[in-house]
């Protein structure tokens, strides 16, 4: 038996990395079509830094990763540069910035500076792909390692509400998103907010948010396209997505045992239709590179990422837990492909470790609800 030694991502079919960073550029298209209809100075502008700056960070790292070794020989920079270059950089070091480029961009807010762009979009190329070894390599999915470094560094300086044609908030609500609130009372402060943000809305974009999470037609249509293509894993997806709202149906029961005027039902689709839930689960979770090998694997990597979402976006300081959640995600998958037990089977210990981590989370999130104090009927 022959082992070949490949970089990430790994394809069981007849398909190419080529065509497959392709598909997620065309899925992507319509959010940012969309963005840019609404938003069109921000997102263009946006865009084009962030594509400068991933894109030339990529290109200079092939050219330093490939450079000729310090001798005494005297060469032309034509044969530097045809040796750093040539069959190094090809199609997919372009596609793959860009990717995380237009990613970077939808999940950014309208209203973060120029400066928090640059920064982010650097940060997120080198520091969450380029580090490892660059295409292939990276164990953090860039755009989300950008858009986390800008907020922890920036988001005090972001104008929280930019308006636009598309959608005016009312005078109570302007500058605060669908899943603003602190820690103390977080659970309160979502359950008002649906008070002003209707399920419609929501589902139509017509809400305060990033330049593309809002979208959800344009996102769901993407998610089709891929799914059909074959171009991301339903398995990330239905886990990811299938606990995330039972989770919030839980959640959503204990606040209706506390406060019989909150529907359930109603707070499980608002806590699917706020914040980037599903433009992670498609866009970034399914990323080859950074997920799992193997079938259930993918399956445990999706809940982690789900329990991740629930617990930071209810029952931390932060509003929005989607952003990290990816990362814990993606370190937890480093752990999953481990060789000693990393294995395309699905054996009875797998299926109780996803019992559990279903079960546990479960227990936890109908305590700290109905008897932790993290709700509070007004």
């Amino acid at each position: 038996m022959t082992i070949t030694k490949e970089s990430a991502p790994h394809l069981r079919r007849k398909a190419t990395v080529a065509r497959m960073m392709a598909d997620v550029l065309i899925a992507l298209a319509p959010t940012l079509i969309f963005s840019c209809v609404v938003y069109p100075i921000n997102t263009i502008v946006d865009l084009v830094i962030s594509l400068a700056i991933m894109i030339g960070a990529e290109f200079v790292f092939v050219g330093l990763k490939n450079m000729y070794p310090k001798d005494d020989v005297k060469r032309t920079f034509k044969d530097k540069f045809e040796h750093s270059y040539k069959g190094n950089f090809t199609i997919n070091n372009v596609l793959s910035p860009a990717i995380s480029a237009v990613i970077f961009t939808l999940i950014m807010p309208a209203g973060a500076p120029i400066y928090a762009v640059i920064v982010g979009a650097l940060v997120g190329i080198i520091v969450g792909k380029l580090v490892f070894g660059g295409l292939g390599s990276n164990v953090f999915n860039p755009a989300a390692v950008g858009m986390l470094f800008a907020k922890l560094c920036f988001g005090s300086q972001y104008v929280s509400y930019v308006p636009t044609w598309f959608y005016q908030a009312p005078d109570a609500m302007a500058g605060a998103t669908a899943l603003s609130g602190g820690m103390k009372y977080s659970l309160l402060n979502v359950v008002n907010n649906m008070n002003y943000y209707s399920l419609e809305n929501m589902f139509l974009g017509r809400i305060p948010g990033t330049l593309g999470e809002v979208y959800k037609i344009t996102i769901i249509v993407g998610l089709i396209y891929l799914l059909i293509r074959r171009s991301c894993d339903y398995r990330i997806v239905v886990s990811y997505l299938g606990t995330f709202t039972l989770l919030s149906l839980i959640i959503g029961l204990s606040i209706f045992g506390l406060n019989n005027d909150v529907n359930p039902f109603k707070f499980t689709a608002y806590s699917l239709l706020s914040g980037g839930v599903l433009f992670g689960a498609t866009f970034m979770l399914t990323d080859p590179v950074t997920s799992p090998i193997n079938s259930p694997s993918r399956y445990i990597y999706g809940m982690v990422a789900a329990v991740a979402t629930i617990f930071i976006r209810y029952y931390a300081a932060l509003p929005e837990g989607v952003g990290f959640s990816i990362i814990i995600a993606n370190m937890v998958a480093v752990v999953l492909d481990h060789y000693e037990w990393s294995n395309p089977r699905y054996t009875w210990k797998k299926f109780l470790a996803m019992g559990l981590l279903f079960v546990i989370p479960a227990l936890v999130v109908f305590l700290a609800t109905y008897y932790g104090g993290f709700y509070y009927a007004s």
